[in-house]
């Protein structure tokens, strides 16, 4: 049985007080090393324009490639080496939807579950929402994407500002975990129908709901390099751990400890 890890693989511009470098980016892109370590049985699913990003993948036999029209590129600036807690992001938002078309002839005969990783409202159209439920095992989705739009444009690219998506109830019913962090939590407000809601909050921890509330403490790091990509560590780690029947509290307790062990180097874990 397979972990089917879907979402975009992107181009990044990430710049850390004067310091400019390009990299390889996407959630999928990130989970994908902690599932090489943690869940080895898994296949991630990317939908791009530039097949090379693919490349950097840490196993390209377990990498299926959509190929679209053009590639998701963000600019990840972090204005405070400090506090990169802080970040402000660009964005092209492309428009190069994940269809069950798409997906059909490429999904695994036996699927341990989902995890699926929007980047922004066009990424998963509820139809393939739809499709993938009917599959009945767990899915376990990043919320962040769904809430994104264009803001003001800058050059190409765009601001991103956070709004409700009148969908999202619907998106959201019957999926086995959810995970956005405390600012988009606020956007969403109450959600039912979800079995576990993971709201993570950079530096001063996470907790994690189920009817009762477990809070996990942020693992303390001396060294921070680079926190793009934590939050889609954390992630990857907690499901590595609770699709093989760990306890949410320790599951969260690990993914606090390997989103850590993320920071202190620039790029993936």
């Amino acid at each position: 049985m397979t972990l089917v890890v879907i979402g975009p693989v992107t181009n990044d511009l990430v710049i850390i007080g004067d310091s400019e470098s390009y990299k390889v980016g996407g959630a999928t892109y990130f989970q994908s090393f902690v599932f090489d370590k943690f869940y080895n049985d898994y296949l991630a699913i990317v939908n791009c324009g530039d097949e090379a990003l693919v490349d950097d993948f840490p196993d390209l036999s377990k990498v299926k490639v959509i190929k679209k029209n053009c590639t998701h590129f963000f600019i990840n600036k972090y204005p405070f080496e400090d506090n990169l807690d802080v970040r402000q992001q660009l964005s092209n938002f492309a428009d190069i939807p994940i269809l069950p078309s798409d997906l059909k002839d490429i999904l695994p005969e036996k699927i341990d579950g989902f995890v699926l990783n929007p980047l922004n409202r066009h990424d998963f159209p509820l139809e393939t929402i739809e499709f993938l439920k009917g599959f009945d095992v767990p899915i376990f989705m990043s919320v962040q994407g769904f809430l994104r739009l264009p803001d003001v444009k800058v050059n190409e690219n765009y601001t991103l500002k956070l709004d409700y998506f009148d969908d999202l109830p619907t998106i959201l019913s019957g999926v086995s975990s959810i995970f956005m962090d405390e600012a988009e939590s606020t956007i969403i407000g109450e959600v039912s129908d979800v079995d576990e809601i993971v709201i993570t909050n950079g530096s001063h921890g996470s907790r994690i709901i189920d009817g009762d509330e477990i809070k996990i403490d942020a693992v303390f790091c001396d060294s921070v390099v680079d926190t793009t990509g934590c939050g889609d560590t954390y992630m990857a780690a907690y499901v590595s751990k609770r699709i093989n029947g760990s306890s949410i509290k320790s599951s969260g307790h690990f993914a606090s400890r390997i989103a850590s062990e993320k920071i202190r180097y620039f790029g993936h874990y």
